[in-house]
Formats: C-alpha cells, structure tokens, sequence
C-alpha cells in the first residue's frame, strides 16, 4: 500500500518541516496552532475564475460564514459543497482556498467552501451539524450560488469526514439530493490500530500525538458508535452517493480510507479509488511552492472530472 520511500519532493519537504521545527501542533494551544498552520500555507492566487464571493448562511448556531467559488462561463453550474481539512481544529476558508479556485476552476462547478465551527471551543457535533445545515442551505437555494441544483459533496481528512456524514445524514432522512461524494485521505474510524497508523504515525508530517489531539479535542463523550462522528461504522453503506475515495501511502489515515471505499463498494455503491503510495497526508492541498506536488494537481485534475462527470447531466 505504499512505496519503498516518499516521492523524493515528499521527502525534501519533509525535511524542510523538520527544519522548521513546528510539529507537532499539538504542542501548542488551538489559537496557536491555526497561526502556525497558516504560516506554511502558499502563497498564491490559483487560476483566475468568474467570481469569488464570502457570505453567510443560516446554521443551528448563528451564521455560518461561506466562500463561492465560480467559474468563468455560462451558468448555471453544478455545484460541490466543501469541507476543509484540519482536524477539526485548525483549517479555515484561507488554508484551503487555492484548492477551492483550482477545483471551481477544473470541476466547471460551483464551489461552495464552508467554515465549519471549530474545536475545542465547539466539540461534536457543532462541526458536523454546521456542514450538513450549510448543505441543506445550498440544496435549498440553487440561484443564490449560481447552480443547477445539482449537488455534492466533498472534503479532505476531517473535511472527508464532514461529508461522509452529511451523505449518510441526508440519505437517512431524505434530506438533500447528494449526486456524489469525494473524499480525500477521509477520518471515518474511531479505531486507532490501523496498519497504516503504526507505520506512518512518526515522521512523515500528521502524528500520532496530533491524531490523539484532534481527536481529544472534537469528540469530547462516547462516539465509537455513532456513525456521523465516524461514518465507518454505519451499520449500512446502501443507498450512499457515488464516490470517489483518495488515500496516500505514507497516511496514518490510510487503511480507514481503504476501509471506507471498500465498505461503500461492498454495499453496491460506485467507488472510484485513486491510491498514492508515494505521498503523505495533506499532499492534496500542495498547489503551489513552497510545498507543490505533481501528484496534488494529479489529484485534483481526478476528483474535479469525476464530480464534473457525475453532476453535469
């Protein structure tokens, strides 16, 4: 399930983070932990698309805050709502905005990007109940983001997680017409003895002692069984959206993403598998220098036709 080594541009940033010495994150409190983070962010503009727009829209709890993303043409446009990575604690509309312009851009869909309330001032299910709220919002308001009415969703690691579980929510209660979900290095499992979690908790970017502080941080009661904090153990995948599954090789995250595709595909679901052996978690959002990857945009290019192919009908 995974290379010999790292790519070798895996590797060269790997060291580079070493270097900098800021991991973990979990060494520091949250406030802290998201100015860091964002200190490693790219700097860059991403393509050039037909408007980018923050609003927000009602959630359970206040407003949410939002960012559309549309691209240039003629709408109306299919449209994706995104959940950013972050481990429910850190991520913001900023971290991942260079992916959400790049998707827009490459999907010719409307991408809505939502910023989630956060841990640990927001534990379980606050996260969970502002994405699936922010959806059915979308769902419910197709002019107001320039799209057809056709929707999906998608999100990368805690993102993933978001919108595994707003499937399985509006498939158990009819709520928004999901066409398809893309999850990218998605957290579905509350079991931490995974292969893959042996093998890359140390040293090759997300921890172990990250993991432990993300998860401590969200999910404060007893949720193993609750199958929107960890949609793996839902007692059945049937009926789910068509998806597209991304895992990387060196993840720690790995296998509960292998688990996941292949528990959708076992329940009759269409899953498209894309594996990176050679990458690790977060390559996804590595667009631009100082930390770009081929296989990101390799990435990207599959997850945006597959949307595109599955909601432009």
């Amino acid at each position: 399930m995974r290379a010999d080594e790292p790519h070798p541009d895996v590797q060269q940033l790997l060291a580079q983070v070493e270097a900098a010495d800021v991991l973990p994150l979990a060494q520091y409190d949250a406030d802290t932990a998201r100015a860091v983070s964002a200190e490693m962010r790219a700097d860059a503009e991403g393509p050039a698309l037909g408007g980018v727009e923050d609003r927000t829209v009602p959630g359970p709890d206040g407003e949410i805050p939002v960012r559309i993303y549309r691209p240039e043409g003629e709408g109306p446009f299919p449209t994706v709502v995104h959940f950013h990575g972050g481990g429910w604690v850190i991520g913001d509309l900023e971290s991942h905005d260079l992916l959400c312009r790049h998707l827009a851009d490459r999907s010719d869909c409307v991408v809505v990007a939502v910023h989630y309330r956060r841990a640990p001032e927001h534990p379980y299910p606050a996260a969970f109940e502002d994405a699936y709220a922010a959806t059915e919002w979308v769902s419910a308001n197709p002019d107001a983001v320039g799209g057809t009415g056709r929707i999906g969703v998608t999100g990368d690691s805690a993102g993933g997680n978001l919108a595994a579980a707003v499937a399985l929510r509006a498939r158990d209660e009819g709520g928004p017409d999901i066409g398809y979900q893309a999850l990218v290095y998605p957290a579905v499992s509350p079991r931490d003895d995974w292969e893959s979690r042996k093998q890359n908790g140390e040293g090759y970017y997300l921890t172990d002692t990250d993991m432990d502080w993300f998860g401590e941080s969200y999910f404060e009661g007893e949720n193993e069984e609750d199958p929107y904090a960890f949609p793996l153990v839902a007692d059945s995948h049937e009926g789910l959206p068509p998806a597209t599954v991304v895992t990387a090789g060196f993840d720690p995250i790995r296998d509960e993403g292998v688990a996941y595709a292949d528990a959708l595909d076992e329940a009759g679901v269409p899953v498209t598998h894309y594996h990176y052996p050679a990458m690790i978690h977060a390559f996804y959002t590595m667009l631009a220098d100082p930390a770009e990857l081929d296989a990101a945009h390799e990435a990207v290019d599959n997850v945006a036709a597959d949307l595109r192919n599955a909601l432009d009908e």
